[in-house]
């Protein structure tokens, strides 16, 4: 048995004024612990994790960053290209270790081409699932003028970020919507876990569950934007989050993040972040502790 612990941000009061003057800061306060079955026992680390849930309104753009590694997994719709390259930017990226467009639609690929053709990028994730749209031909045109190649990962592959390794989870399937056709991470480091599935909805996530890795995750980003369609019962039974990231436009016109996931929230007293209320969210994990650059969003 292994105890796992977030350490959310203290003394708000403190952290806007700071802020407010362009400090940055790491105040934690209280801890919630909760414990969780492992089946193996958890790798030491030594360095740190950070996943940055950047903000590109309604879509989906996530960096992760373990010793000196990084990996960006999708770059929002098409207008969030010079976005997410200046974010990187800002966050000295300097190459991307892997880039994983987790499926063709425009909300999730339509900046890559951009991140592509600005950064050196050593391996390109992609699944196998051809979309016939200008934004899916401007990334693979993209890819093939900076002479890199797409590779399809399979189930059960492991690949390592520094000290973290993750596995990929999905698809499991050659499906007929774009969505089901989302490749899906397993995030590991020390005794923490990170869980995303793009867009990934029932029928995939099903499959998900019965392909036998372990999905227990300590943060959960939310399917499909919070929506109805995906985080279905038996998906989060597996998952039994301890937190829930929400990657969504403000006031998008889908209604995201739908009923469902909040309400489940709710009843199980997890908290939720959010990108359309709260902006960018960042997190840092030392392998046991994980803090965050703010408090939980209300939930609704």
């Amino acid at each position: 048995m292994t105890r796992k612990r977030f350490l959310k941000r203290a003394a708000v009061g403190i952290f806007s004024l700071l802020a407010a003057i362009g400090i940055a800061i790491g105040i934690s306060g209280g801890s919630r612990e909760q414990e969780k079955e492992t089946t193996t026992e958890a790798k030491k680390v030594t360095g740190e994790l950070s996943i940055h849930y950047i903000d590109v309104g309604q879509g989906d753009s996530t960096l992760i960053t373990c010793d000196g590694m990084s990996m960006l997994i999708d770059a929002g719709e098409n207008d969030m290209g010079s976005k997410v390259w200046s974010y990187l930017e800002s966050q000295d990226i300097e190459k991307l270790d892997y880039v994983i467009g987790t499926h063709p639609d425009s909300d999730h690929i339509g900046g890559l081409d951009v991140v592509i053709y600005k950064f050196d990028c050593e391996k390109i994730f992609m699944p196998d699932y051809i979309k016939d749209t200008k934004t899916y031909d401007d990334v693979i045109q993209t890819v093939r003028n900076k002479n890199y190649k797409i590779e399809n990962p399979k189930v059960g592959e492991t690949y390592s970020l520094g000290e973290a390794t993750f596995t990929i989870i999905a698809p499991n399937d050659d499906y007929e919507e774009s969505n089901d056709s989302s490749i899906g991470i397993y995030l590991t480091y020390g005794e923490n876990s990170f869980l995303f599935t793009g867009d990934a909805e029932e029928a995939s996530e099903k499959d998900i569950v019965k392909n036998g890795i372990n999905i227990d995750a300590d943060v959960y980003k939310a399917g499909h934007h919070g929506s109805r369609t995906s985080s279905s019962d038996e998906l989060l039974e597996a998952v039994t989050p301890e937190c829930v990231i929400i990657s969504c436009g403000e006031d998008n016109s889908y209604g995201h993040p739908h009923g469902a996931i909040l309400n489940y929230c709710i009843t199980n007293n997890i908290p939720i972040y959010r990108t359309d209320k709260q902006g960018t969210i960042v997190l840092k994990s030392d392998g046991k502790d994980i803090t965050f650059n703010m408090s939980p969003a209300d939930y609704y």
